[in-house]
């Protein structure tokens, strides 16, 4: 299950550019740029506006997001739909690190002390006043790999556009930009961000052994007040791999219901999470 997990994060990880990336400012919709790759059929460069419309959306759902509490429910499958992993659980970043995460059911069961426990610590490993311990190197979340910049419009409505947002490739490992696809729905009332959409272009070969075939994720964000930006509220996602000739593959799905806006605990160290990297699953 550890493994199914594991992988169907690499492949779906959804919420949520560098800053300088997203804020350079991109050319004109009438001016060509000699190293810019062609455009698929049906797209069309963005203009400036459109290009600042989909970086304002993304900052304002990335700088929101760690103020909503919410019930999150999270079910993985394996590749024949039986669920593998189900967990209620509770988040609130008003309470204290340690209490911000509280398991409420996992596997149809109470939570266990060895749940609580480990729940205990993943809101104790988010305090900014921790030592750091570890020197592993961190992935880049989904959205420090975007390049906002390079957005073009795939296709639109009246009612909506459908940006396509180029990856960096300088130190992304997690998304290769020539594996992966990314877009993002925007609403144009409002310019408010409905969707965005992760998809696997090509099998690759991730840590030599584990060749990943196939996946895709779905980050779905709702207005819950409209005085403020939209939130995530579910994530669905699949995966098909296989590990040293091995097969296998799996699903999960992910909602968050009970949303209340809070005033963040960490907000009394004055910490905020710099510019995209909250946007992740």
């Amino acid at each position: 299950m550890k493994t199914v997990h594991a992988l169907l994060l690499f492949v779906l990880a959804v919420a949520p550019v560098g800053l300088a990336a997203a804020e350079a400012e991109p050319a004109p919709a009438e001016v060509e740029d000699p190293a810019a790759p062609p455009l698929p059929p049906g797209a069309r460069r963005a203009t400036w506006g459109e290009v600042a419309i989909i970086n304002d959306s993304l900052h304002k759902v990335a700088e929101s997001l760690s103020r909503w509490a919410y019930t999150e429910h999270r079910v993985v499958r394996d590749g024949k739909g039986r669920v593998k992993s189900e967990q209620v659980i509770r988040f609130d970043p008003s309470k204290t690190f340690s209490e911000q995460w509280a398991p409420v059911q996992i596997n149809g069961k109470p939570p266990s002390s060895r749940d609580e426990a480990k729940y205990r610590r993943r809101g104790e490993e988010s305090d900014p006043e921790r030592p750091v311990t570890s020197s592993r190197r961190t992935q880049p979340s989904l959205g420090e790999v975007l390049d906002v910049g390079r957005s073009f419009i795939a296709s639109e409505t009246e009612t909506h556009w459908v940006f396509e947002i180029p990856l960096l490739k300088f130190g992304n490992e997690r998304f290769p930009p020539e594996k992966f696809q990314v877009q993002a729905r925007v609403r144009k009332e409002g310019t408010l961000l409905e969707n965005l959409s992760v998809l696997l272009r090509e099998s690759f070969r991730a840590k030599l052994v584990v060749k990943v075939k196939s996946g895709d994720a779905s980050l779905d964000f709702a207005q819950i007040d409209p005085k403020h930006p939209p939130t995530l509220v579910s994530i669905t996602g699949d995966a098909d791999w296989s590990i040293l000739f091995i097969g296998g593959g799996g699903s999960m799905e992910l909602k968050r219901t009970d949303l209340r806006r809070v005033k963040p605990y960490a907000e009394r160290f004055e910490v905020k999470i710099g510019n995209l990297k909250s946007i992740d699953f």
